[in-house]
């Protein structure tokens, strides 16, 4: 297998895992607005935490892109993800900040 079609994988991986992380931080967002709070919320909270303590652990970076580094000398943002390279940029910034506010719903709404 090319390095080409490592990063290709790596990429596509990158964005599905990506986008299922985005959704949940949206569904948090939406049940923290409607209050709506149900397991799947608090299981959804856990899973974005976890995430987060990963990025920790890896100094802010994705696993993947530490493994995608081994096949681009790219310093593109998005060398490692299908997203415009803005949005590869802002991701932490704009995603942790929606969460902050979801989960801040959450709270407020359950107690």
């Amino acid at each position: 297998m090319s390095n080409h079609t490592r990063l290709l994988a790596i990429k596509l991986i990158h964005t599905i895992i990506w986008v299922f992380f985005v959704a949940v931080i949206f569904y948090i967002l939406y049940c923290g607005i409607v209050n709506d709070i149900q397991i799947y919320t608090w299981i959804g909270i856990g899973l974005v935490f976890s995430e987060g303590l990963i990025l920790l652990l890896f100094r802010m970076s994705c696993p993947l892109t530490v493994l995608a580094r081994r096949y681009s000398d790219s310093d593109r943002a998005n060398f490692d993800i299908f997203l415009p390279n803005w949005l590869a940029k802002y991701n932490k910034e704009i995603f942790t900040t929606l969460f902050l506010i979801g989960v801040g719903l959450v709270v407020w709404r359950v107690w």
